[in-house]
């Protein structure tokens, strides 16, 4: 019976452990803001207030820092939106070539302008929304993903002629991701595949299951990349980003972001490459639950 007894009051002692244990792992996990109890005095008590405080702290920075870069993008939007219009007005006018030529590197510089300002927003939004999402262990039918995959890349493949060969060997996959950030990573390195492939030529993808995972494959033939670098190529805003073979501007933060997602989930992202000019190959690995 004291044995009981002292079993019970461990257990009374150590929920309060358990239970902010558990709000911080559904916090990094899900972003689910918990309801602590904050009116205990005692240690246990303090510690949980402490977890509170610091994960709502937390929230109302992270949200001050979106706030403050959407309203700093606005505001350089605008600026870079008038030396624009100053430009064009120049170019409407019966202005010497010269005038002109300065004109038309004004409307070059903005423009690259608001391109970083409008990745930089969508990295913001981007980050945001993955960090959101709910962890579940889900049934995905394969043939209903690539469907949705097909639609948003089909129309960059017939631009460049390029054929996507498909070898989907098993029909569905029991993972833990959400469906919709799966097809974002998917379509991403397929984007990514067409941009540094060649015309007439031909993308792989592959999906199969070995040794418990579940494992994605998209390969190409295209401009390929130094071996030793392609740790780098996941970095946010790399410098070893490049222009695609019809001069595709990149941004430098798909591959980022593809990572992220993958990893959020459990899952692996690698890149593979024989050199340059030698083709790449990209792989998601998954647990199969």
């Amino acid at each position: 019976m004291a044995t009981g007894i002292t079993l019970f009051v461990l257990k009374k002692l150590i929920k309060p452990i358990e239970v902010a244990s558990k709000a911080l792992n559904n916090y990094r996990n899900n972003r689910v803001i918990p309801e602590l109890p904050i009116f205990f005095k005692d240690e246990a008590g303090l510690l949980l207030t402490n977890i509170q405080r610091s994960i709502i702290d937390n929230e109302n920075y992270i949200n001050d820092k979106q706030d403050l870069v959407y309203l700093l993008s606005h505001d350089l939007r605008s600026f870079a939106g008038n030396s624009q219009s100053l430009a064009q007005l120049i170019l409407e006018e019966n202005a010497s070539n010269s005038i002109k030529e300065y004109a038309n590197l004004i409307c070059q510089s903005t423009r690259q302008q608001f391109e970083f300002i409008e990745t930089l927003i969508n990295l913001m939004k981007d980050e945001d929304e993955i960090s959101k999402k709910v962890h579940s262990t889900k049934n995905i039918q394969l043939s209903t993903i690539f469907n949705l995959v097909f639609e948003q890349v089909g129309q960059k493949l017939t631009a460049k002629k390029i054929e996507l060969k498909t070898e989907i060997e098993i029909s569905e996959a029991r993972i833990i991701i959400d469906e919709e950030l799966l097809i974002r990573v998917i379509v991403n390195l397929i984007d990514n595949a067409i941009k540094f492939s060649f015309p007439n030529s031909v993308i792989k993808v592959r999906v199969f299951a070995e040794n418990g995972k579940i494992i994605f494959v998209i390969s190409d033939s295209g401009l390929g990349f130094n071996p030793e670098y392609k740790e780098e190529l996941f970095e946010k805003f790399t410098n070893r980003s490049k222009l695609g073979t019809a001069n595709e501007p990149s941004t430098g933060i798909g591959l980022y972001l593809c990572k992220k997602i993958v990893e959020k989930y459990n899952g692996n992202l690698l890149a593979e490459s024989e050199g340059i000019n030698k083709g790449a190959s990209f792989s998601i690995v998954f647990e199969n639950v």
